[in-house]
């Protein structure tokens, strides 16, 4: 009997650059690939995604750097850049990693504050990139 290969929604961890990104709750809208084609052209698109995760109070946290230097970036149009990886795991055992080159931040919200709620304040973060490749567990081959 063949065995059923599939990977749950909660097995992941997200990396910037090299630190593991604690608490991160979810990835929103990941698109890894989306070609747009027209008559004569054909473009791969890069849709942003969002990144939602908890508040965190240490301003040293890699993360929290990265948020600063936005922040303090205001309308430059250079932002500050990362690399992010996205890694799904199954049953504790990589078998996909997406890398994230060029990851900027155009938006920073939050969930709603709300006394009577004993939910965790998120941090829902807005990322765009320069590209994404994507790499298979256990195959050499990579795809950008």
């Amino acid at each position: 009997m063949a065995q059923i290969d599939s990977l749950s929604a909660n097995e992941f961890q997200v990396y910037l650059n090299e630190d593991v990104v604690p608490g991160v709750f979810r990835v929103c809208g990941f698109i890894p690939f989306k070609l747009e084609v027209r008559p004569g052209v054909s473009n791969v698109v890069r849709e942003p995604f969002k990144l939602a995760k908890m508040v965190q109070r240490d301003p040293a946290l890699p993360f929290n750097r990265w948020l600063q230097e936005t922040l303090a970036g205001k309308q430059d149009i250079v932002r500050p850049t990362r690399t992010l990886v996205i890694v799904a795991l199954d049953d504790g055992v990589e078998s996909r990693r997406w890398t994230v080159t060029g990851a900027w931040i155009s938006e920073i919200s939050y969930s709603d504050f709300n006394s009577a709620s004993g939910e965790l304040v998120e941090e829902v973060v807005t990322i765009h990139f320069d590209d994404i490749q994507e790499t298979w567990a256990g195959d050499q081959l990579a795809k950008s």
